[in-house]
């Protein structure tokens, strides 16, 4: 069987990075002839199948016949297959005995650290967004021509068709990689971001005080928030979380400019609506929302009363759901020291709102008197957590 290893995994190989997922091209076979060799065939669309050992993907090759339209059988070459790739650094393959082929340079483009496209870039634009996620994911530049394609194909409203299914696992990848900001640069250089999330996008370009924010642009603060909580977590529901808690300063009133009155709950509805477009898990929602809605109030905690810090962990659900409490404050610091010259400043306000956490988890049904009955009990225990709070305030100082 001629078989070769192809894309990602020849990809992070020859760049001696992490490459375990191995996938083949088998060339000069048939469906008939995988499934005698015992292969078992996954979806009727494409000749997939899996090796009957090792479960590997083997995909028969595949190209284009003269109406372009993609095709399969013993005649379709290696390169067929390899041009209909999009990349040139995603179309190297490697015989079994590690033999490179290289039709269309790409291991020169791995050399200079470039993206560049070939002719079938153009057939799927969800190419844009894997552009900019490799592009942030392995810090390459991306050729001016690659560039244009992007810009024409965005210009043209191609990203328009794609599901937003597709455009959330693109995102979600890219969260999950190691720069985030830079995935959001880049399509934002392409024209992209506007059309994928033009909530983020109508950040760029709005002031915010220089007293509090030095960078002045929203745009640019999220971009460094973003850079922050990379340091800070992988967790990718922090991460969008701090990529989408500023959404309201792009729709607060101009005469609240720079200080961006109440943007926090302005934010709210904008966070629904990205996840309700992209159609974003729940649970990335919930948190999103709560860091649009109370980052502010965080930031604040040694301002607060002991009855509002209550009702702030009441309301971020705090004593139920402790992991989120945790991914909020994280959130909170991304932002707050995700700004010029101030990305080291200590922010004492996570660790305060812990320890109040930690004072008043404990406190339950059981801590009120038997006579208390109904709404009644949940009232009792938030005046409980109310004196314990006090208590604590008085014992100890902001930073502590």
């Amino acid at each position: 069987m001629d078989a070769y290893l192809v894309g990602g995994f020849v990809r992070d190989r020859l760049l001696d990075r992490p490459h375990n997922d191995r996938d083949w091209v088998v060339v000069g076979s048939t469906p008939e002839e995988m499934l005698a060799r015992g292969f078992q065939q996954v979806g009727r669309d494409f000749p997939v199948f899996l090796h009957p050992r090792s479960k590997e993907e083997y995909a028969l090759a595949r190209g284009r016949d003269a109406d372009g339209n993609l095709t399969t059988g013993p005649g379709i070459s290696l390169e067929d297959d390899l041009a209909r790739r999009d990349l040139t650094i995603n179309a190297i393959a490697m015989n079994r005995e590690g033999r490179i082929i290289d039709p269309f340079h790409g291991r020169r483009d791995l050399e200079q650290r470039i993206l560049r496209h070939l002719p079938s870039f153009s057939d799927d634009p969800l190419r844009i967004l894997r552009l900019a996620r490799l592009a942030a994911g392995l810090d390459f530049s991306i050729a001016e021509e690659t560039a244009t394609l992007a810009r024409h194909m965005t210009a043209r409203g191609d990203l328009t068709s794609l599901a937003p299914e597709r455009i959330w696992q693109e995102l979600h990848r890219a969260l999950c990689a190691p720069s985030p900001r830079r995935f959001v640069e880049v399509l934002r250089e392409l024209g992209a971001l506007k059309e994928i999330l033009p909530e983020v996008d109508a950040l760029f370009g709005i002031p915010q005080p220089e007293k509090y924010h030095p960078e002045i642009d929203t745009g640019i603060h999220v971009l460094m928030a973003l850079d922050r909580v990379t340091e800070l977590t992988t967790d990718p529901l922090v991460r969008f979380a701090v990529l989408v808690h500023d959404l309201g300063k792009a729709v607060t009133p101009p005469e609240y400019w720079p200080s961006h009155r109440g943007h926090e709950a302005l934010g709210v509805p904008l966070v629904d609506r990205v996840c309700r477009r992209l159609r974003i898990p729940e649970h990335y929602r919930k948190l999103a929302r709560k860091t649009s809605r109370y980052h502010l109030m965080v930031h604040l905690a040694f301002e607060l009363k002991p009855r509002t810090l209550a009702k702030l962990l009441d309301d971020l659900d705090a004593w139920r759901a402790p992991e989120d409490f945790e991914r909020f404050l994280l959130a909170c610091q991304s932002d707050a020291q995700g700004r010029k010259g101030l990305q080291d400043q200590p922010y004492p306000q996570a660790d305060y709102l812990r320890r109040i956490h930690a004072l008043t988890r404990d406190i339950s049904a059981r801590d009120v008197p038997a006579h208390i009955h109904g709404k009644q009990i949940g009232r009792e225990i938030h005046q409980l957590r109310c004196r314990r709070i006090a208590t604590f305030r008085k014992q100890c100082s902001p930073g502590d």
